[in-house]
């Protein structure tokens, strides 16, 4: 036994570039806080809330150097709740689950659960403004339950996907290298239905630029559910534009999504634009206006949304921050903020407010 160790030691000290071309790090999201709700179901409410300013997460990301420019990747995450922790998604690795190649010279492939490209191509490039601002509660719902989405909390939460809430199970991506700033890719879900190659299939398109001070990103999602258990099938569509500019300490964002559900026919657009200000390098500022609007499938109604958020910088991991979300339907409408998940969560009429205190952490 001792001579075996020995044998082991002398490997190990003789090829630590073996360890240093490869990595694994665990990495995570913490965020906790209280909220004030003007009114659900028709009463106001003070509750702690978690993951709001960013989701719970923690995870690993790996890769090896397999030589040639290339290297194999992973990424495993969880969404949990911090309030019980209790896992998010119904799995320990729900959030995010892949395995892929990466080269500097042919791009990237992946596969597993992964996100879809108006994630890719809007969210990650930066042309999302709630990421700066209110968190997952700026992104879209609103009195839009008619929208009907398949196995969405409230029918229309998150409903153009750029919050990251649904992942694409058994896909297959492909993310070209960056050409002058210039990326494109797509992603292909497989349904896994015996004897129906396209039911519950998914198709995603993106292509962004990332020029520093300037970036812009396009993408397009279509999502196939059913036929099952006598419910008719249906398909989702998705399609989004978006940019952000940053001037000195500005930062400007503009972005333009949709959502439509071939099963009823209800379609919404929504266009937003918001900055956000750097006051001092540990204090920001910001605002966010955005509108959103329904065909007659979800009454043709409309709401006007309005965020803004104030945040101080303890460190480069750690934020304290006050944020509030303000929206307010049209006539007969119920406004729902997203991530509002409580029951009888819509408002009892057209206006509902939400101010909050909380702690972000990153590690």
């Amino acid at each position: 036994m001792k001579k075996a160790l020995g044998i082991l030691a002398s490997l190990v000290a003789a090829s630590p570039c073996a360890y240093a071309q490869s990595s694994v790090t665990l990495f995570g999201l913490i965020d906790a806080g209280v909220s004030y709700v003007s009114n659900e179901g028709g009463s106001k409410n003070v509750k702690f809330d978690d993951g709001v300013y960013t989701p719970n997460l923690w995870g690993f990301v790996g890769r090896e150097d397999l030589g040639g420019g290339t290297r194999a990747v992973f990424r495993l995450v969880n969404q949990f709740s911090l309030g019980n922790g209790q896992l998010i998604g119904g799995g320990i690795f729900s959030r995010d689950a892949w395995v892929g190649l990466d080269n500097d010279r042919y791009g990237r492939i992946t596969l597993g659960n992964q996100h879809d490209f108006m994630v890719d191509s809007l969210f990650s490039v930066g042309t999302e403004i709630a990421m700066d601002l209110s968190g997952y509660y700026g992104f879209r719902n609103g009195p839009f339950t008619k929208l009907a989405l398949p196995g969405n909390p409230t029918g229309a939460l998150d409903w153009d996907r750029t919050g990251a809430s649904f992942a694409i199970p058994n896909s297959v991506k492909y993310v070209t290298p960056s050409f002058a700033g210039f990326s494109f890719g797509t992603l292909y879900g497989f349904g896994n239905v015996a004897g129906s190659i396209g039911a519950n299939n998914a198709v995603s398109f993106g292509a962004s630029y990332d020029g520093g001070a300037f970036a812009a990103g396009a993408a397009y999602t279509n999502i196939k559910f059913g036929p099952s258990s006598g419910v008719p099938g249906t398909s989702v569509r998705n399609w989004g534009v978006g940019m952000r500019y940053t001037y000195g300490r500005l930062t400007w964002k503009e972005l333009l999504t949709t959502v439509h559900n071939s099963f009823n026919g209800a379609s919404i657009w929504m266009i937003e634009s918001g900055g956000v200000w750097m006051l001092a390098p540990d204090l920001f500022t910001g605002a966010s206006y955005t509108y959103m609007k329904g065909n007659e499938s979800v009454d043709n109604n409309h709401a006007h949304q309005i965020s803004a958020a104030l945040g101080y910088l303890l460190s480069k991991r750690t934020t304290v921050y006050v944020s509030s979300v303000y929206q307010r339907a049209s006539s007969g409408g119920h406004a729902l903020i997203n991530g509002i998940f409580d029951a009888n969560g819509a408002s009892s009429n057209e206006n509902q407010a939400i101010v909050r205190a909380g702690l972000n952490i990153k590690f």
